[in-house]
C-alpha cells in the first residue's frame, strides 16, 4: 500500500469543492434565504407568476444585450428540450449541415438522421480535441452546431466562419458558452441553453432565443411530422408571443425560476456580461499557467484558441501513463477524482465517459479564481498518489 505520508498535501484548499460541469456551482454567497418565495404555491399563470417569468426574460435581454427583435422563452426539459424543440419545429425547408466533435453534437446528429429522418443532411465530424473543417460549412443550408463542446472542452474560436449573408438558419447549442463567451448575435438565429451551467441555476428548464429570421421560419414552415405539445411555438401560423412574455408551454418550477432570477441579479451586480466574461477568462488563465508547467497534463483541445474556458478538459500526457494499457490509462483520472472527492477538494471532475481519459474542471463565472488556484496543486498531489498506487499494483 502506498504511504500517503510520502506525498505532502498542499496547505490551501478551495473554499468550494464544486467544479462539476453541470449542474454547476452556485453563485458566490448563494443561500436559499436570498430567494423570493411569495410566488411559491401560486399558479405560474397568475399575474405574479407571469411577472416573475417575465423578469427572468427581461434580465436575460439586458445582460446579453440582445439585438432588437430577438425573443427569449423559458421552455421544458433543459437545454436538450430547447434544442429538440428548435430542430423539430424549424428543420425541413433546406438541407442541413450538422457539426459534431463531442457527445452532445453527436446526439443532435442522431436526432436529425434517425428521428426526423431528413434526407439532405451533411455531417461534419471531428474527434475529441479537434474541430471539423469550418470552411466546408455551407450557409445556404441550415447549420446546427454547439458553440462549446461541453464534454470535449473544445469551442469554436469566434463567429468569423459564419456567413453574414447566409440563406439558411444557424442553430447554436450554447449551453456551456452563453454568459461566458462572446457570441455574435447577428450571426445566430436560434440559441439554446439551460440555467444550470454558467449561471449555476437549477435543472429542469431550458431557454431558447430566436432571431427575427427564426421567427419567420416558424411562421412560414409546417413540419412534415407530428409535433408534441411541448415543442409547439406557433398557433394558426403565428408565433405564440406569450411563450416569450412568461406564459410557459407547461408548468415550470417557480422555485427554479426564482433561483435563476437570483443568479441574473448577481450577474448584473458584478458588471453584467463583461463581469461574467472577466471571471471566466481568469479561471482559464490560471489553468493555462499551470498546464504550461505540468509534466503530466495538457489541454485536450489541440489548439489554444479552441480551448474552452468553462468545461476545461485536460488529458494525461505523462510518457509512463501513455505506455500503459487502456485500462490503466482510464483508471488514472478516475482515481485522481476519487482522491480529490475524498479530500473534499474537488467533486465530479472525472472526464466524460465517452471522452479520452482525463479530467474536466468547470471554470464558469460562478467559480472563484481563488478556488481554481487552490485546486491546481491538489491535482499534482492526487496524480502523484494515483500513479504510485498503480505502479505498486
Amino acid at each position: 500500500m502506498v504511504d500517503i505520508a510520502n506525498f505532502p498535501k498542499p496547505v490551501n484548499r478551495p473554499a468550494s469543492a464544486n467544479f462539476s460541469s453541470g449542474p454547476c456551482k452556485k453563485r458566490p454567497g448563494w443561500s436559499a434565504d436570498a430567494l423570493e418565495t411569495e410566488v411559491l404555491g401560486r399558479s405560474h399563470r397568475s399575474a405574479l407568476g407571469k411577472a416573475r417569468l417575465e423578469d427572468a426574460i427581461d434580465r436575460t435581454h439586458d445582460i446579453l444585450k440582445l439585438p432588437e427583435g430577438y425573443v427569449v422563452g423559458v421552455v421544458p426539459a433543459s437545454d436538450t428540450g430547447a434544442v429538440e424543440m428548435a430542430l423539430w419545429s424549424m428543420l425541413g425547408p433546406r438541407g442541413v449541415d450538422m457539426l459534431a466533435w463531442e457527445s452532445f453534437g453527436a446526439t443532435w446528429v442522431t436526432d436529425v438522421l434517425k428521428q426526423l429522418k431528413l434526407d439532405d443532411v451533411r455531417v461534419h465530424e471531428a474527434d475529441y480535441g479537434k474541430l471539423p473543417d469550418l470552411t466546408k460549412v455551407d450557409f445556404d443550408r441550415d447549420v446546427v452546431f454547439t458553440w462549446n463542446g461541453t464534454t470535449a472542452g473544445v469551442r469554436v474560436p469566434n463567429g468569423d466562419w459564419i456567413a453574414s449573408d447566409r440563406k439558411g438558419l444557424t442553430f447554436c447549442d450554447a449551453t456551456s458558452a452563453i454568459f461566458a463567451m462572446e457570441l455574435p448575435w447577428d450571426k445566430l438565429d436560434v440559441v439554446t441553453y439551460s440555467w444550470q451551467k454558467v449561471l449555476g441555476g437549477e435543472g429542469g428548464h431550458g431557454v431558447i432565443i430566436l432571431s427575427p429570421r427564426a421567427i419567420e421560419r416558424l411562421e412560414s414552415h409546417v413540419p412534415a411530422w407530428p409535433m408534441p405539445k411541448i415543442f409547439r411555438m406557433t398557433k394558426g401560423g403565428k408565433l405564440i408571443d406569450g411563450i416569450f412574455r412568461g406564459e410557459t408551454i407547461n408548468t415550470p418550477s417557480m422555485l427554479v425560476v426564482e433561483d435563476a432570477i437570483d443568479a441574473l441579479k448577481w450577474a448584473q451586480g458584478i458588471g453584467g456580461l463583461n463581469g461574467l466574461l472577466a471571471r471566466t477568462r481568469e479561471n482559464r488563465r490560471l489553468l493555462d499557467e499551470w498546464l504550461a508547467q505540468s509534466d503530466w497534463a495538457a489541454d485536450l483541445a489541440e489548439k489554444p484558441e479552441t480551448a474552452s474556458n468553462t468545461s476545461m478538459c485536460i488529458k494525461i500526457v505523462d510518457p509512463w501513463a501513455l505506455a500503459q494499457d487502456a485500462k490503466i490509462q482510464a483508471s488514472l483520472p478516475k482515481r485522481v477524482s476519487q482522491l480529490l472527492d475524498y479530500e473534499k477538494v474537488a467533486y465530479d471532475i472525472n472526464g466524460y465517459r465517452d471522452a479520452p481519459p482525463g479530467l474536466r474542471i468547470w471554470g464558469g463565472a460562478t467559480v472563484e479564481s481563488s478556488d481554481i488556484k487552490a485546486l491546481l496543486p491538489w491535482l499534482d498531489w492526487a496524480y502523484g498518489v494515483a500513479k504510485a498506487e498503480i505502479k505498486q499494483g
